[in-house]
């Protein structure tokens, strides 16, 4: 990466080029905005959800492009960060390790997004929306120093175009309450995987309700656009890094954990109230927006732009490694219809112990519960195996929750093996590091430990020997539910 003095030396000449050639123009230089949410499924209003109260978001889908098919390389935060604002696959640039303690450089040739910007003469500034606010959440898994030129556009020159990404935490957990517009938890719907108790209701409607202060953040920020005589060139997308923070979900290459809302408004609101079913990956966000700011994009960039109507993804593919001090090697490709999920280590099971799973999540305690009692249903109990197989396939339209493993039924074999080739090449071609990780796995397990020792002594509990119904009952207690199932 460029050193402090260049890229202010690169971003003022840049700069003066391009206002320069502007002044003939009647059109403003474009400004680009990220609006990251932090843990999103696709539960809005605009996606389905009758049930969520997300006006704001449901208003931006009025005014540009809904895209139905968008996902992350990876069910966890850092490494998908990784991967979108450099363009790259988390994998390829050696950021596949959650939470990376012993990070390097980008390999050479490589940067983050906003270098580009910043050549072209842009301001560049990653907050949470809000002038002079502080530096937003960046979690990415390699060495990057100052790679931002501020916290807000508001910080720029005057008449500087801007690439600006906000940060909202939500619906990250711990999950907050929306007072005003409370979700009953008996109404919601709960997927067929998750047992329906008392606790995975409260904390599935605790969840929507984050959904709910998360479009009120979305609405702050357009509002604030619109007062500052933005909206009408700068081009808004709103996406999520990964999947709903959930069992199964996060962390998990099913498509709870990696499909995430995409939300488009151009310029002018062009294409307004449009819905686009091509499949994206996040790692287009990068490529799409420098060449929509009139930006080259650079050729080792893997993303493709997918606002450009010519251009369209046969597949997306997404990789799991470990995450926090839980080790697991999973990779996916996934086109309009099927899934195909290489497990390649099946002994290890999906419930194997993770101290952020364990400490956050109601039903992790409500399912090892359940299920010392025989209590799960089959479809339920499937999560608890002592191992996982190598190979799941799905049919996500007759089957969207990814239930029933086709992987040996012979009326799928040519299409099976057919991705499991598409697979296979594209590990190649990205150079797919498999398992290899730069960190001491000894020393990550001893620093999480560290972490969340004091955390679960304040509840009255040992992480190496948790009572799980002692556990259940005090999650019971901590919801408000008064009785027990």
């Amino acid at each position: 990466m460029r050193n402090g003095l260049q890229k202010v030396l690169l971003a003022a000449v840049a700069q003066a080029l391009m206002l320069g050639g502007c002044q003939d123009k009647e059109e403003k230089p474009v400004n680009v905005l990220w609006i990251i949410a932090d843990d999103f499924s696709p539960d809005a209003g605009c996606y389905g959800n009758s049930l969520v109260k997300t006006p704001n978001i449901d208003k931006l889908a009025e005014e540009g492009v809904k895209f139905t098919q968008a996902y992350a390389t990876n069910p966890v935060c850092s490494p998908s960060r990784s991967a979108f604002y450099t363009g790259m696959y988390q994998t390829t640039i050696g950021a596949h390790q959650h939470r990376t303690e012993n990070r390097s450089e980008l390999p050479e040739g490589i940067e983050v997004i906003t270098e580009y910007f910043e050549e072209a003469g842009y301001f560049t500034s990653n907050g949470y929306g809000f002038p002079e606010s502080r530096q937003g959440k960046t979690d990415f898994n390699f060495s990057a120093d100052s790679i931002f030129d501020g916290s807000d556009w508001s910080q720029r020159a005057e008449g500087q175009p801007f690439f600006s990404t906000v940060q909202i935490h939500y619906p990250h957990r711990e999950f907050e309450r929306d007072t005003s517009n409370p979700i009953d938890p008996a109404k919601v719907t709960l997927p067929p995987y998750y047992p329906d108790h008392p606790v995975s209701r409260k904390d599935w409607s605790m969840y929507l309700e984050s959904v709910q202060l998360l479009d009120k953040r979305v609405g702050e920020i357009l509002k604030r656009l619109e007062e500052e005589g933005l909206e009408e060139n700068t081009l808004v997308i709103f996406f999520a890094d990964q999947g709903r923070p959930h069992l199964r979900a996060k962390q998990w290459l099913y498509d709870a954990g990696i499909h995430v809302p995409l939300i488009v408004r151009y310029p002018g609101k062009e294409k307004s109230g449009s819905v686009n079913d091509k499949m994206v990956s996040l790692i287009d966000m990068a490529p799409a927006s420098l060449s929509f700011a009139g930006v080259e994009i650079p050729d080792h960039m893997q993303g493709i732009d997918f606002l450009n109507d010519t251009l369209e993804r046969e597949y997306i593919f997404a990789a799991r490694n470990r995450t926090d001090a839980v080790v697991d090697h999973i990779r996916c490709i996934r086109d309009h219809r099927y899934k195909y999920i290489k497990n390649y280590m099946p002994e290890n099971p999906y419930m194997q112990f993770g101290h952020y799973k364990a400490y956050q999540y109601p039903m992790w305690a409500l399912i090892h519960v359940l299920n010392n009692r025989n209590e799960l249903t089959a479809v339920q109990a499937l999560y608890m195996a002592p191992e996982k197989p190598a190979i799941e396939f799905y049919d996500t339209f007759e089957d969207p929750y990814e239930i029933n493993n086709l992987a040996f039924d012979p009326d799928y074999k040519d299409i099976k093996d057919e991705m499991s080739i598409a697979l296979s090449k594209w590990e190649l071609k990205t150079n797919d590091p498999r398992n290899d990780d730069p960190d001491n796995y000894e020393d990550i397990l001893v620093a999480r430990k560290e972490k969340y020792g004091e955390r679960w002594a304040k509840r009255g509990f040992d992480a190496d020997s948790i009572d799980v119904e002692a556990y259940l009952h005090w999650w019971e207690k901590e919801l408000g539910i008064n009785h027990r199932k």
